[in-house]
């Protein structure tokens, strides 16, 4: 009678014991099945994202081509003005470089006013520089970049106005710290205005946008908003590698896919995540290009200064270890 009735609780025991293992067994396929949906979807969306350009993957400033995830490399990122063309040409309203070195895991970032007067390759002259990608697309951009800094440009990411929206809601917003009161007009019709406080505030898409791009009301001017565009890039990246947001990648991603055009193949892009996986905000270092303002044939430019230019081109050619891969 004992034996039979410890058969009992050892048959119960095993029962349980069965049942809870099936239940991590489902959980575990369940979790498995769920990633596995969230790697592939993620793939295809940052895939359709992709673009090579036309002269391949090596800048003519290399002597051989990088890889994102191993050597230091530079990427040109831009915020493409194309919605009162519909879509087509367009200027770069936000142009800012970023150099990576994978032995610091810091980045140096620079934000380049759009109205610096620089030489357009293929045009034979002057012009601001962002009306580079309107004559001739990224390519055209990429060659008058590397022409005012003197460093390759391995890499591009090109965002429109809406897409940046759409990644800073998916994200929760952005908190930037508000150098001084003023407002701004949303740039969708009808056309409201936005207003700022001075101090720390959270934003969502359409009043980041707006922060990003102010400069008529700053003292500063194109100054002021290259600072204001480096705290959204910086807070951007802080929102992204938040943990909650890492569930959302695939939502993350298909906003990326479908309003980012970049030559970084899925691949790079994750073996480079991998490789700064504790990169944030204070590993980035701010660059400012100084210079002067100059009216022109009756137009406004930003003439930097040759001692800034000179500076810069030394600080991004030592952080890309450039002397060493460049002729």
């Amino acid at each position: 009678m004992e034996n039979g009735r410890r058969y009992q609780k050892k048959k119960r025991k095993n029962s349980i014991f069965r049942r809870i293992l099936g239940l991590l067994l489902l959980i575990a396929i369940i979790s498995g099945a769920y990633f596995g949906y969230l790697f592939y979807t993620t793939y295809q969306a940052a895939n359709e994202s992709y673009t090579e350009l036309e002269r391949g993957n090596k800048s003519k400033l290399r002597e051989q081509e990088v890889q994102l995830s191993n050597d230091p490399v530079s990427i040109l990122f831009i915020g493409v003005e194309d919605y009162s063309s519909g879509g087509q040409g367009g200027r770069t309203d936000s142009i800012l470089v970023g150099t990576f070195n994978p032995k610091t895991q810091n980045m140096k970032l620079l934000s380049i006013p759009r109205d610096t007067r620089v030489e357009i390759p293929g045009t034979g002259r002057s012009s601001k520089i962002n009306s580079a990608y309107g004559k001739g697309g990224i390519e055209t951009t990429i060659d008058t970049v590397e022409n005012l800094l003197n460093i390759p440009i391995d890499y591009y990411a090109t965002v429109n106005f809406e897409g940046f929206k759409e990644i800073v809601d998916e994200v929760g917003g952005v908190t930037v710290d508000v150098p001084f009161d003023f407002w701004e007009y949303t740039d969708t019709k009808p056309r409201q205005k936005i207003y700022f406080k001075e101090g720390k505030a959270k934003l969502d898409g359409e009043e980041a946008l707006a922060y990003a791009r102010m400069r008529k009301r700053d003292p500063r001017g194109d100054f002021g908003r290259n600072d204001r565009q480096k705290q959204i890039v910086m807070s951007t990246i802080d929102s992204i590698l938040k943990p909650n947001n890492l569930l959302k990648i695939d939502d993350v991603s298909r906003h990326i896919g479908q309003n980012v055009e970049t030559n970084i193949r899925v691949s790079e892009g994750l073996a480079f995540a991998n490789k700064y996986k504790n990169f944030n905000s204070k590993d980035i270092d701010q660059l400012t290009l100084e210079g002067s303002d100059a009216t022109i044939g009756g137009g406004y430019y930003f003439i930097p200064s040759e001692e800034s230019i000179i500076t810069i081109q030394s600080e991004l050619k030592q952080h890309l270890e450039a002397d060493k891969t460049t002729p």
